[in-house]
């Protein structure tokens, strides 16, 4: 175990079929944040052909898209976290939270029985 303690990451898994994983949480975010698909790729080492696939599974699976993206050329592309985007987001960084703050005994719990580490 690191020196920060253990590391949770929630990945929901919806009959729709979707996985809702830090990964793609974190696609949303960089999309969000620097209004690229591609951009948002290569920050995180993927494929631009993986990125969009992987927003294609995300939109399909919700009533509402997730990111709104316009096609590139002279003017260039881009792309926008929707407000259902948003919420989703929202929505999943609160139930990691949640599992942070109100499973932290249970965390050092389960931290306690483990094996010295490094000795």
């Amino acid at each position: 175990m690191d020196r920060d303690g253990p590391r949770i990451k929630l990945r929901l898994e919806y009959d729709a079929p979707l996985v809702l994983g830090p990964g793609k949480a974190e696609l949303l975010r960089l999309i969000a944040e620097l209004g690229s698909i591609s951009a948002a790729g290569r920050r995180m080492g993927m494929s631009y052909k993986r990125a969009w696939s992987l927003v294609e599974e995300m939109n399909a699976a919700f009533a509402q898209p997730l990111v709104d993206s316009s096609r590139g050329g002279a003017g260039g592309g881009g792309a926008t976290v929707t407000p259902t985007g948003q919420r989703v987001l929202h929505h999943y960084d609160a139930l990691e939270r949640l599992l942070r703050e109100g499973g932290a005994a249970d965390l050092a719990a389960i931290g306690a029985l483990m094996k010295e580490s490094g000795a």
